[in-house]
């Protein structure tokens, strides 16, 4: 099989450079600055047994390829406010013998939240779902690092909305080889639901800070508990913190890399690179939806969505507001909420 990653970012660049670093087949997408250096130097991945660097396909569109293969896999790896456009992209690109991506190629979501996958399976047939833990930084156009050991990444596959197939084995096989470990599970979404429980803090530190003191773990204590109110409403089932603790054990603890200090997580890495853009809509977003659709109150998630928003819109520094005006118009939000 070919690798197509759709979005070779942080997450995507760490996926496809350990599958080819396995020795599978692997085509990068990307643009900009990033395209540019992925075709002149190659994709330099940062990692804890060395630094490495592959030249490997790179290209912005699936005109750059011509025709599509029957063996090719679609790794979408972009935020999810990409998703539509990278969509309208690659869902129409031809395959050889006939038929279009969106017709005859599997496309697995490696992103934050839930929404990417729905929003495939409005356009492609076969779409799968990935609950992706894999601590990776963007570290400069061409570079990225990830610093999980021993294992680069936890990649829960499954299809989506439901179950597992051949494809679904043959992929976890090729990331097994990778430095993944790669349940494959017919529930895939009731490990990504678990995970955007805890995505719900990446506004949180993209706002002010890592969370590493007991006001700001108080305070996304409180953020996680509105979320976790809102799935037990709508009835959405997701995994424990203790189960999640249990398998991942310390397959995955982060280790320093020199060159490559990691700032942050996902949104915090959006308002570094001053994309303009944030995943919040699709992270507190979707807890606010889901409240708003079963009539449960979630006003610290709507203060974190709107603030994320804003700090990407006016391109404002990662962690610029101090922790203490956080807790001011946290408090005030419950209290306008609290008001009749």
């Amino acid at each position: 099989m070919r690798y197509i990653i759709i979005g070779a970012g942080a997450v995507g660049g760490a996926i496809g450079g350990r599958l080819a670093g396995a020795g599978h087949e692997v085509v990068l997408v990307a643009r900009g600055a990033h395209l540019a250096a992925l075709q002149d130097g190659g994709l330099q991945l940062r990692v804890p047994d060395g630094e490495f660097t592959y030249r490997l396909p790179a290209v912005e569109s699936p005109d750059d390829l011509g025709e599509l293969r029957t063996d090719d896999v679609l790794i979408l790896a972009v935020k999810t406010q990409d998703t539509v456009a990278a969509l309208a992209s690659w869902g129409p690109a031809p395959v050889a013998g006939g038929g279009t991506a969106a017709e005859r190629l599997p496309l697995f979501c490696a992103q934050n939240g839930v929404e990417g996958q729905r929003l495939a399976l409005r356009v492609f047939r076969h779409v799968y779902g990935v609950c992706v833990w894999l601590p990776a930084t963007f570290v400069e156009p061409g570079s990225v690092s990830a610093g999980g050991a021993p294992l680069t990444g936890i990649l829960h596959l499954g299809r989506h909305p439901h179950g597992t197939d051949e494809t679904t084995r043959l992929v976890a096989a090729d990331l097994e080889k990778s430095h993944f470990e790669a349940p494959v599970i017919p529930d895939v979404s009731r490990w990504q639901y678990a995970k955007l429980l805890g995505n719900l803090g990446n506004a949180l530190e993209a706002v002010t800070g890592p969370v590493d003191t007991e006001e700001a773990e108080e305070l996304f204590g409180r953020v996680r508990a509105e979320g976790a109110a809102v799935l037990d409403a709508a009835g959405i089932a997701y995994a424990s913190v203790e189960e999640q603790r249990e398998l991942r054990g310390h397959k995955v603890d982060l280790v320093p890399l020199a060159g490559a200090p990691r700032g942050g997580g996902s949104s915090w890495q959006s308002l570094t690179r001053a994309t303009g853009t944030i995943e919040a809509d699709y992270l507190n977003g979707e807890i606010t939806l889901l409240g708003r659709l079963h009539d449960v109150p979630t006003p610290l998630n709507d203060l974190l969505q709107r603030l994320a928003n804003q700090f990407a819109r006016e391109h404002r520094a990662p962690g610029s507001m101090p922790l203490r005006e956080l807790l001011r118009l946290a408090e005030q939000a419950n209290s306008f909420r609290a008001t009749p």
